[in-house]
């Protein structure tokens, strides 16, 4: 493995800034209205919810029958009370109120039972970029995966890329002209430029290649068009300049590195306790902080017909 060790820029962290052993934490949101962070366990079926004001004790969880792998904000609703969730089956209404959710006419998935959605992302026009992939319990994960974009307000879907084992991150740059996509199993980075005029993607290219044992996972861009890259089974969270090279790294007590949300200047972290190992298991699952001394991009909220989706298809 071709892996300096030293960058630039280097962070430590010791310990983690809430120790709940998520057994697959993903998919962290930070929320500036409330000064909470959210952020799901997809194997335990949960949705977590901390006040950073009052810290870890706050924390507060909606349990599901079925896997929420991701989240994102509807416009025009406060999020405290719905959100769009990427659920089993396709894109659903969460009321956070009940627990409830319900799934969106125009937004299930073709794969059927042996898969569920994954990350995914709101696209500067509104729409929402998911992908599915191999859910667990259904043997080896096996390329049945594919990258969506689903346009709510026409009730359309496209196929992004199809046969994909482990689709993971989009992301946008900070102009809004490239976007990216990480895919997990090739260990790279996509990019296509993108028009913002009508949402369409071209000129497809390999933006990074990961040189190492694990699998990029899922990322962040900060406002100079960094991507923050995490980094499963291999302890760290990776810089990535605008030109697609390692200029940094955040070091983490444990092993598996699935995610990470900008709040102000601090980098919230996401981790899985799944499949950790010796030294790795006593802080595996858990969400942790360190401040990087740069700000991200905020999150697109995804446009709906109408945003009120009354809620009974899932449960809490």
């Amino acid at each position: 493995m071709s892996q300096p060790e030293k960058y630039a820029e280097e962070w430590v962290v010791t310990e983690p800034y809430v120790d709940l052993h998520a057994l697959l934490g993903e998919g962290p949101h930070y929320e500036p209205a409330t000064n909470t962070l959210r952020f799901v366990d997809i194997i335990n079926k949960r949705l977590h919810t901390v006040d950073l004001a009052e810290g870890p004790s706050s924390l507060k969880t909606l349990q599901f029958d079925t896997p929420v792998t991701v989240t994102a904000d509807i416009e025009g609703q406060d999020p405290q009370e719905k959100l769009l969730v990427g659920a089993k089956y396709g894109l659903a209404v969460l009321d956070r109120k009940t627990g409830q959710f319900e799934y969106l006419e125009g937004a299930k998935f073709e794969e059927g039972e042996r898969t569920r959605s994954n990350d995914g992302e709101v696209d500067p026009n509104g729409r929402f970029w998911i992908g599915t992939m191999t859910d667990f319990g259904r043997g080896d994960f096996t390329d049945e995966g594919s990258l969506y974009t689903f346009d709510l307000l026409k009730k359309s879907k496209q196929t992004v890329r199809s046969k994909i084992v482990i689709p993971n991150s989009v992301g946008w740059s900070p102009d809004g002209k490239t976007v990216f996509f990480t895919d997990s199993t090739a260990r790279q980075v996509l990019a296509w430029d993108y028009d913002a005029t009508d949402g369409s993607i071209s000129n497809e290219r390999v933006f990074y290649k990961h040189d190492g044992p694990g699998e990029p996972d899922g990322f962040r861009v900060d406002k100079d068009g960094y991507i923050w890259h995490a980094i499963y089974g291999e302890s760290r969270v990776l810089k990535i300049s605008p030109e697609g090279k390692v200029v940094g790294q955040i070091k983490l007590p444990t092993s598996n590195i699935t995610c990470c949300e900008f709040v102000g200047t601090e980098l919230f972290i996401t981790t899985a306790a799944n499949g950790a190992q010796g030294g790795a298991v006593r802080y595996g699952g858990g969400l942790f902080r360190v401040d990087v001394g740069t700000t991200g991009l905020g999150h697109n909220r995804v446009k709906l017909p109408c945003a009120n989706g009354a809620a009974a298809n899932g449960s809490a």
